[in-house]
């Protein structure tokens, strides 16, 4: 065989372990029967993929799945007890969660804690030390880190994380090895990335993830892939002129839409300071809203400034699905009919015979974290990664060469 013919058949092969083995990410528990319908695959190609994944340590078939009919019950395909694991980690406004994800997006080791304080420094030497602990532990398994961050992103840094009071921050010293793949999104994006591909908007095209914490969030999803710009600053919809040009944000920009429909926006409008915790505050004040006039009021305005900017986002890049978590989904609980009309108020008339459904999010606050973890996945589940770990395994165990 000529080394082109050579090389060819080696590509072939790497591009069919990767689609099964992107497909078993996808659908953990999935039979080879319905592996082999799914991908087009003969038996006896599935069987023998299967088992070379299998002698890699990157899968295993566990149990049996119920046929519905006759003949013996299939094995379900799930992650190798060995198989490769991520690091996703979660740094918001009050907190940090790290995680151990395997393949099919189990988490298998979780911890988590608040800030001390925020200082860049401080929040992340605690993360470091984590992510070193898992390390030991996991050792040569943990194949990538993710970090998601309340933050704008650029590459692999935070740009701004308004609310912490960072600038210019850089997450390198997270990775445990120097050679450690490095991962870094915005949180309310990889959010988006987790509801696309295993929450409420699965098999949807095209799909805009919206949530308030701090301010507004989120991200347009196309085929499970986030939109986030030349440079991964893209998706910072909170800081949209929507508001009062006369009230600067904190990003320094004027007229932010962030500043109208959160915790902070309930709280001006009711002649209270500005809370310490707007998430809390505002879910006090949705928790009032059924006996309290006032409460209901404020309510209302916020939820009204949320479903006008929907609309303008719906009107600018034409999603299948709006999909909603964090305090989204208690404003459009608390305050349906308001959502609602002002949403479609604001859409284009040939929008709202059929306009976009608002769906609120299936994974709720582990959308980041799961996000995370399949921006990890989407860089071990390639040539390169699957190189790496197969090298890997060969010195772990050179039987299942």
């Amino acid at each position: 065989m000529s080394v082109e013919r050579a090389h060819q058949a080696r590509t072939q092969r790497v591009q069919g372990l990767l689609a099964v083995l992107r497909h078993i990410h996808a659908h953990p528990g999935v039979t080879r029967a319905e592996l082999s319908r799914a991908l087009a695959l003969r038996s006896s190609s599935a069987t023998e993929l299967t088992a070379r994944l299998k002698a890699l340590r990157l899968v295993a078939e566990s149990g049996v799945a119920p046929t519905g009919g006759r003949g013996r019950p299939s094995p379900a395909l799930v992650a190798h007890q060995s198989g490769p694991l991520v690091c996703a980690i979660d740094i918001s406004h009050e907190r940090w969660r790290v995680a151990a994800v395997q393949l099919g997006g189990a988490i298998v080791d979780h911890r988590a804690g608040r800030h001390q304080r925020r200082a860049a420094d401080t929040v992340l030497g605690t993360v470091r030390e984590q992510v070193a602990a898992l390390h030991r532990q996991h050792g040569s398994r943990l194949r990538a880190v993710s970090v998601a961050v309340a933050a704008t992103i650029r590459g692999d840094r935070v740009v701004q994380a308004s609310n912490l009071r960072w600038q210019a921050v850089s997450l390198d010293a997270l990775r445990p090895t120097p050679s450690t793949p490095l991962l870094v999104g915005n949180d309310a994006s990889l959010a988006g990335v987790a509801e696309s591909r295993r929450g409420a908007a699965v098999g949807t095209p095209v799909v805009l993830h919206l949530t308030i914490e701090v301010g507004v969030g989120g991200v347009l999803v196309v085929d499970g892939r986030a939109m986030t710009g030349a440079t991964g600053a893209g998706g910072e919809f909170g800081h949209m002129p929507f508001g009062d040009r006369s009230r600067q944000c904190l990003c320094g920009a004027h007229g932010c839409w962030d500043l109208e429909v959160d915790g902070r926006a309930m709280a001006r409008i009711l002649g209270r300071a500005a809370p310490r915790d707007p998430r809390t505050a505002a879910n006090r004040v949705l928790a009032a809203a059924a006996a309290d006039p006032a409460a209901r009021r404020a309510v209302d305005l916020v939820t009204e400034a949320f479903g006008r900017g929907v609309a303008a986002l719906v009107n600018a890049l034409d999603p299948d699905v709006v999909t909603l978590s964090g305090l989204a989904v208690g404003l459009a609980a608390t305050a349906p009919a308001a959502l609602h009309q002002s949403y479609r108020n604001g859409l284009m008339r040939f929008r709202r015979p059929q306009p976009p459904p608002l769906v609120p999010s299936t994974l709720g606050t582990d959308g980041t974290l799961i996000g995370a973890a399949e921006l990890a996945f989407d860089t071990v589940l390639t040539d390169h990664g699957l190189d790496a770990w197969s090298s890997a395994s060969a010195q772990a165990s050179p039987v299942s060469r």
